[in-house]
């Protein structure tokens, strides 16, 4: 198939890290023998005047026989100008923007009129986006973006962190409810918590004892960060899939990870805790139990190897297939 594969999010020279659920699955795709044609954004600055360039590249793309966008608004949206059937994958915050900035939930269900068929990342976000838009009913399937298995192992520690060693993964913002960990790590009371990546939680979480935040770290080095942790924790209020946490997984750690979004879905008792992001006693305790399994964990591995990239690259495959053959194939 020629695919033109249109998204928001993609990686790039000066930011490595976005949007790489987009390319590990646009890779293992291009393994099994399609052309692909990328129409993408690869920067996080630039605005709203960004989606723009991204118009222009979409219009200046060769026809496909498939256009595979990312995110319903603005890629979405952008994408279903062109004139061939149309898949779009949702990933979260396109869907939570439904009703909560205005116009976007026309501009979503105009979208998913248009669309053969809408890809959920995880079955809790299907359901949320079913309850805001009516049309997507029946029409959409439940694939997560996949873990890259060669990519995401056990390899040499980043560095050697004191045990039990906690590492958080992401950005230090409110949704990712980096404060009430900190705040659960010292009422545990032992080992290490390391955070690594940045945001505007940062001087809240500096200067606390035994933490230390890394700030972002080159998209390569990650593996060996997730390696260094014996538990890596990803309690956030809301997360409609879990893709570091499947990472950390994927590397043989155990995880604690928040049980709203799509997490449950994928963690095991054998690999991970779940936990309600906003009880601080319960976070503390399920940081205790986790710190008990074993690291490495070979039962995280084989919960992650279930949801390997080139197999899910399989699944969107066949629903690309489906849409080119048309509504009576």
């Amino acid at each position: 198939m020629r695919i033109l594969l249109v998204s928001q999010m993609y990686p790039g020279p000066d930011d490595p890290d976005l949007g790489t659920f987009v390319a590990q699955l646009e890779g293992a795709l291009r393994e099994r023998g399609h052309e692909i044609e990328l129409a993408v954004l690869d920067r996080r600055g630039g605005g709203k005047l960004r989606f723009l360039e991204l118009a222009r590249r979409v219009r200046a793309a060769k026809r496909p026989d498939v256009v595979w966008a990312h995110f319903l608004v603005p890629a979405g949206l952008i994408a279903s100008k062109v004139a061939a059937p149309l898949v779009v994958t949702a990933h979260g915050r396109d869907v939570r923007n439904v009703g909560a900035i205005p116009g976007v939930a026309h501009l979503t269900r105009a979208v998913v009129r248009r669309a053969s068929t809408v890809i959920a990342v995880s079955d809790y976000l299907r359901r949320e986006l079913e309850e805001r838009v009516p049309e997507a009913r029946g029409k959409t399937a439940v694939i997560d973006s996949g873990v890259d298995l060669e990519r995401f192992r056990d390899v040499e520690p980043a560095e050697k962190l004191d045990s039990p060693a906690f590492v958080h993964v992401g950005s230090l913002t409110e949704r990712k409810n980096v404060t009430r960990l900190a705040d659960a790590f010292a009422a545990f009371g032992r080992g290490s918590l390391t955070y690594v990546g940045d945001g505007p939680l940062r001087k809240q979480l500096e200067g606390r004892e035994r933490v230390r935040v890394v700030g972002r770290v080159a998209h390569d080095e990650v593996p060996r960060w997730l390696s260094a942790a014996d538990v890596v924790c990803g309690p956030a209020l809301i997360e409609p899939f879990g893709q570091s946490l499947l990472e950390a997984m994927a590397c043989e750690r155990s995880v604690v990870a928040t049980r709203v979004g799509g997490p449950p879905e994928f963690v095991t008792a054998e690999s991970g805790v779940l936990v309600d992001p906003l009880d601080c006693a319960e976070l503390a305790r399920a940081l205790e139990v986790a710190s008990t399994l074993p690291s490495p964990n070979p039962a995280a591995r084989a919960a992650a190897a279930e949801h390997d990239v080139r197999r899910q690259a399989e699944r969107v495959e066949a629903i690309l297939q489906r849409a080119v053959r048309g509504p009576q194939a």
